[in-house]
């Protein structure tokens, strides 16, 4: 069935809401749980439910994310499948950036009907920045058996997190009747209950979409609008059998620095309610040949720790250690989401970067810190402190940022030894 579906992964805009992780990358290539970035998600998903053809639309920051999926997703040489990259580019009709998810899409439809000679039927669109694991064999499953030209990935929501998604409502049958794009007033949400008196008695909208391919070819043409939820699935709901597919699993839009941040920790836990152990449907993720981490004479505690790190003499509870991270004698982490490094320093590295005043890549001796996020190729002098601003404003100093209370150092920030922030 999923030999004729072709997907499309919305790379994302500017992410200033997780700024500073997007500083210096594009949204879907912020890493996550300590080795995978967030494009990993929706292309494991997508390999996993066999679809094979997959068009990535890219536009802002987008080097390491093109470098991350080019040295990642290769099909074998037999197969017919693909991960094509589409950036955002200048044409003879238009030299803007892409406008919105359904402008991205329109201004890559000739792709779509270059491809029409192998069959395609439908087309699932896909967000770069969520954390989830979904079948979408299933999702087209359903789609099909009821002859639908579009359904919508949907999960029941909370009536306090309800304007942060498309609110709809359905009928018996699951067919969508009605529609309101991020409800901000009681008088919009008004009627679009599908659970009354429930915990979460509305249903959002994923930001998942399968559409008929010609279905979408003629919604783009039809519609002037630049955004799915708030202009191209309204005019379908309006014309077409648009349909719902309920998803009931855990589902996280990595949307803030505090969901970020969340989705790390919880991997923490002893029941982590997203498994990246499942052997049937595994994360994948750039392989990179690294030494196994080393651990002396440290105290550690529901710690998530990737390969080729380093830990001496340390206290380390509830954290996500990255990649060739490195953390000396001395120090106390708690609820940390450190990132790691992408490379290795050698004696001669370290000398001239200490001639220049610099400390080590990684964490000092006797550094305290708590509920932050340190990005990659940080460098953290001996004795730093850095601790919760629960409740504080959001603050942006020069070598690291406070939003949501929670401390972030961004990617090669220096912080020199004794700082307290």
């Amino acid at each position: 069935m999923m030999k004729n579906v072709v997907a499309m992964i919305l790379g994302g805009g500017r992410g200033t809401r997780i700024y500073p992780l997007t500083k210096l990358r594009a949204k879907p290539a912020v890493p996550l749980a300590g080795k995978y970035r967030l494009i990993d998600i929706p292309l494991s998903n997508c390999i996993n439910s066999g679809i094979n053809y997959i068009f990535v639309l890219t536009q802002f920051l987008t080097a390491s994310l093109h470098r991350h999926v080019y040295r990642t997703y290769k099909f074998d040489i037999f197969s017919s499948g693909y991960v094509e990259i589409l950036p955002a580019e200048q044409t003879l009709n238009c030299t803007d950036w892409y406008q919105g998810t359904a402008d991205a899409v329109r201004r890559q439809i000739r792709r779509l009907l270059s491809r029409s000679r192998q069959g395609i039927r439908d087309i699932l669109i896909l967000s770069g920045d969520h954390l989830y694991r979904m079948d979408y064999d299933q999702f087209v499953g359903l789609h099909r058996e009821k002859n639908a030209d579009v359904t919508i990935a949907v999960m029941p929501v909370p009536a306090e997190d309800a304007s942060r998604y498309g609110i709809l409502k359905t009928d018996a049958e699951g067919r969508i009747a009605t529609f309101h794009e991020k409800p901000q007033t009681a008088q919009q949400l008004n009627g679009l209950e599908s659970r009354p008196g429930g915990e979460r008695p509305y249903l959002g909208s994923m930001g998942i979409y399968v559409f008929q391919r010609d279905v979408l070819i003629e919604l783009l043409n039809e519609t002037t609008g630049d955004d799915f939820g708030r202009d191209v699935i309204p005019a379908a709901i309006a014309s077409r059998r648009v349909y719902a597919y309920p998803f009931e699993g855990y589902w996280e839009d990595i949307g803030t620095i505090a969901a970020f941040y969340n989705a790390n920790l919880d991997l923490t836990l002893p029941s982590p309610p997203f498994d990246f152990y499942d052997p049937h449907r595994p994360i994948y993720t750039r392989p990179r040949f690294l030494p196994a981490s080393r651990v002396d004479r440290c105290h550690v505690k529901q710690v998530v720790l990737a390969e080729g790190c380093r830990l001496y003499e340390a206290d380390v509870e509830e954290c996500v250690i990255g990649l060739r991270s490195i953390v000396r004698p001395g120090s106390q982490l708690r609820y940390v989401v450190m990132m790691g490094a992408d490379f290795y320093e050698n004696g001669v590295e370290k000398a001239e970067n200490r001639r220049l005043g610099q400390p080590d890549l990684g964490i000092g001796h006797d550094c305290q810190i708590e509920r932050a996020i340190i990005d990659k190729n940080a460098r953290i002098g001996d004795g730093v402190v850095i601790r919760y601003h629960k409740g504080e404003p959001d603050f942006e100093a020069e070598n690291y940022v406070i939003k949501d209370g929670i401390v972030v150092i961004p990617k090669n920030a220096v912080i020199p030894p004794g700082t307290v922030i």
